[in-house]
């Protein structure tokens, strides 16, 4: 049972998001954990980065598997993905910043090509998302 406001509120925005909304919610969490896990390596926070560094993968897991393999690029997101997530266990393993910080870049990219998409297609920003189903 959600209880709290503020927990009530992020159920509502995300029930009534567009997908190209829910996409970029996505992308901002799996940024927001990987930038969490990359302070908490610097912090020597170990624990905590790696709860944060597997909520970035559970993520990028997610987008990867929602992908629509019908559309060509979709296999390069797909590899794509899946080197981010090597990079994060890599990051992860090695108590290193530096594999976190590159899938961060690629994370930040992807995130604003999807804006840049979704913001073309206009409000419903359904064509800048079809790819990921």
């Amino acid at each position: 049972m959600i209880t709290s406001p503020y927990d009530k509120y992020r159920q509502s925005s995300v029930q009534t998001s567009t997908p190209g909304q829910l996409l970029l919610m996505l992308y901002d969490g799996a940024i927001r954990f990987v930038r969490g896990g990359i302070e908490a390596i610097t912090g020597q926070d170990y624990q905590k980065a790696n709860t944060l560094l597997g909520k970035a993968q559970a993520i990028i897991s997610e987008l990867r598997i929602t992908l629509d393999y019908s559309y060509e690029i979709s296999q390069q997101l797909s590899s794509l993905y899946e080197y981010m997530n090597h990079l994060l266990i890599d990051a992860n393993v090695k108590k290193q910043t530096a594999p976190a910080e590159e899938a961060l870049g690629y994370l930040l990219d992807l995130r604003e090509s999807w804006a840049q998409a979704a913001k073309a297609a206009g409000n419903t920003a359904q064509e800048s998302v079809n790819v990921h189903g």
